[in-house]
């Protein structure tokens, strides 16, 4: 298991933790881990798929770190920024209508 990339700005949020997989050779997925046990399936780790992450090294600008959200655990969605994700997904938030006034 490869560690979180160094700028991955979140921290786990209460009953959960990340762990990473190799995805491809230069991407990881990230996921959460669901610490609570679950009775529907005998007490087993239930994990959901965070995002991803491409690292990138060039010799001007060093190490560099791409994140995506997630379309599937298998597929690699749209470039994100680091910065708009949330502690349980990379996944862009879609507000509509009403949902822009309480933002």
């Amino acid at each position: 298991m490869t560690e979180l990339p160094f700028d991955f700005i979140h921290e786990a949020p209460k009953g959960f933790r990340y762990r990473t997989a190799q995805f491809k050779s230069n991407v990881i997925s990230i996921w959460c881990d669901h610490l609570n046990s679950y009775s529907y399936n005998g007490g087993a780790t239930v994990s959901t798929i965070w995002g991803f992450c491409k690292t990138t090294t060039t010799k001007k600008r060093g190490t560099e770190n791409t994140y995506y959200a997630p379309i599937n655990s298998n597929k690699i969605g749209a470039v994100v920024d680091i910065n708009s994700t949330r502690p349980l997904t990379a996944m862009k938030v879609n507000r509509v209508g009403l949902e822009l006034l309480w933002m």
